[in-house]
């Protein structure tokens, strides 16, 4: 049988596996089955079970046959992590830190005890967090070009917790959320657990269509949309100022609620302006520190109109009732200070020094980054398989995340998600040879 019929079998498999049409635990066809259906040989039969339970989406059991496994949370990028061995260089995930920068914590926890009123950090902070701390919160966004006042801003665990709150505060099950074909996992992961009606928007040249948005509002009743549209996760792609201006005006056309993250955006400099500046009266911008300063300060911050803010503090205190007054007083602390401003500016200098570092090393290989992003998206050769790669390479110590946990539609492309931040130059030149090479020798 040729390759290529062996790699449709393979694929529509996986196809139908991952669009949920076989739910976990269901049997698949005996291998005779297999043989009869597809007018194949038993060694191509077992071949396709044996590439299927290889990339993690079907398990044999002895006696009894091959069932579908449970994948609903894609290794390495659901909210529920499988930890690497202990000597994997870890790919997958992003948490950038300078050198020094545990002496940073060593001087801001003596400045915050050195400091007044060290009781008030023994008690729970209000939802959303003091006022003056929220004043400091909306002075900080100001460098994203987001002037409100501290009332609009609400202090949060982190990014993630500050899309989990809209999503609980805002939306319902069942509501449509539109969102690109390719996203940020913790979205896709945290919209399927709230039972939301996800809407895939086809994305040109790593842009979002807005046509195809258009086209949806007068399908079916929208009721908001999640995007990235300053440094995309996985894509790397900054959204032009045309695109945010018909974006806001279809929002406001078809009532749409805009869910912007900006957890990267820090690392795109200069930016356009973000979507929050453009329709203030319905859009949520989410960042936060984890990225921009350090992964073990959860701290992130919503920006909200006004009227969307007590039911966002209710969902706040229904969640985790508060941020600590320990971690929010030292987020603060170095904000006014300034040691934020520095921080971000020291990554995005670091960010591009690891992407001039991979272009090298990944010369030739089909890339999609921006110049001062922490991760890359690369593309395969036709006929490779994205799961191959990521098995191969974590059989030599190195994890990187197949497109699968990034798509949100039946077709995942085959490719993979790099993310250079969390380990060091000589680390990552080192894993990277590991992936220029299994991507040509595969």
């Amino acid at each position: 049988m040729s390759r290529i019929r062996y790699k449709r079998i393979v694929d529509h498999l996986a196809t139908r596996i991952r669009s949920g049409e076989l739910a976990p635990g269901t049997q698949l066809p005996t291998l005779r089955a297999l043989m009869a259906q597809e007018q194949v040989a038993l060694a191509t039969a077992l071949r396709v079970y044996n590439e299927l339970e290889a990339i993690g989406l079907v398990v044999g059991e002895p006696g009894r046959g091959t069932f579908v496994r449970d994948s609903s949370l894609p290794r390495g990028m659901g909210l529920e992590q499988h930890p690497p061995r202990s000597s994997a260089v870890d790919l997958t995930f992003n948490y950038p830190a300078l050198p020094g920068q545990a002496h940073l914590l060593r001087d801001g926890l003596r400045a915050i005890a050195a400091s007044g009123d060290l009781d008030a950090l023994l008690h729970s902070p209000p939802q959303g967090g003091r006022p003056h701390e929220r004043q400091t919160a909306a002075r900080h966004l100001r460098n994203r070009a987001i002037r409100v006042p501290g009332e609009q801003v609400l202090i949060v665990n982190g990014a993630q917790q500050g899309l989990a709150v809209s999503v609980m505060a805002l939306l319902q099950p069942g509501d449509v959320l539109a969102l690109d074909a390719l996203t940020y996992p913790g979205l896709k992961t945290l919209a399927q657990f709230h039972r939301l009606d996800l809407e895939a928007l086809p994305q040109r040249d790593g842009q979002m269509d807005l046509d195809a948005l258009e086209a949806l509002c007068q399908r079916r009743p929208v009721r908001a949309l999640y995007c990235m549209p300053t440094m995309h996760n996985p894509l790397g792609t900054v959204m032009p100022q045309a695109d945010r201006l018909r974006l806001a005006q279809l929002a406001r056309q078809h009532d749409l609620l805009i869910i912007e993250d900006g957890a990267y955006a820090f690392l795109a400099e200069p930016a356009p302006k973000p979507l929050q500046t453009l329709a203030p009266e319905r859009t949520l911008y989410i960042s936060g520190l984890s990225k921009s300063v350090a992964s073990g300060l959860r701290l992130g911050f919503i920006v909200a109109p006004l009227e969307m803010i007590p039911a966002l503090e209710q969902a706040i205190r229904l969640s985790t009732w508060s941020t600590p007054a320990l971690t929010v007083a030292l987020g603060c602390h170095w904000i006014e200070s300034g040691l934020v401003d520095s921080l971000e500016e020291q990554k995005r200098a670091d960010a591009r020094r690891r992407q001039r570092l991979a272009r090298r090393v990944l010369k030739g290989c089909e890339l999609s980054a921006h110049p001062a992003s922490y991760y890359l998206w690369l593309r395969l050769a036709q006929g490779l398989r994205a799961d191959n790669v990521v098995s191969q390479l974590e059989r030599q110590g190195v994890r990187v995340t197949s497109a699968a946990p990034f798509a949100t539609t039946a077709h995942v492309p085959q490719a993979l998600r790099v993310a250079l931040g969390s380990i060091s130059l000589e680390a990552l030149e080192q894993a990277l040879h590991k992936v220029r090479d299994a991507v040509t020798e595969l």
